[in-house]
């Protein structure tokens, strides 16, 4: 059985994506939907162990979650859940 088949660790609250990371995961054919399946299952994406840690204790400790997901051709996505679990958005790292 996978680590991820247990269900969401965390609420996401409401969805929301960035124009400018749209625009990049239709350009590379992924869909927002997965990564964000992804993101609340704890699939941090491509963190250093230092920051997959940092997730770890903000489960625990109620502080904000981030996952970064590298995509073909060099790009990335960065996916950020708010403290208080209401808000998981999508965008690019110059979106933040």
């Amino acid at each position: 059985m996978s680590r991820y088949a247990k269900g969401p660790r965390f609420p996401m609250g409401r969805p929301v994506i960035k124009p400018a990371a749209q625009a990049v995961l239709d350009e590379v054919g992924i869909s927002g939907v997965v990564l964000l399946a992804r993101h609340i299952h704890g699939d941090w994406g491509d963190l250093s162990i230092e920051d997959q840690t940092t997730n770890e204790l903000a489960l625990l400790t109620g502080k904000r979650l981030l996952s970064n997901y590298d995509l073909s051709g060099g790009g990335k996505v960065w996916i950020i859940t708010e403290a208080d679990r209401s808000v998981t958005t999508i965008l690019l790292p110059e979106d933040y």
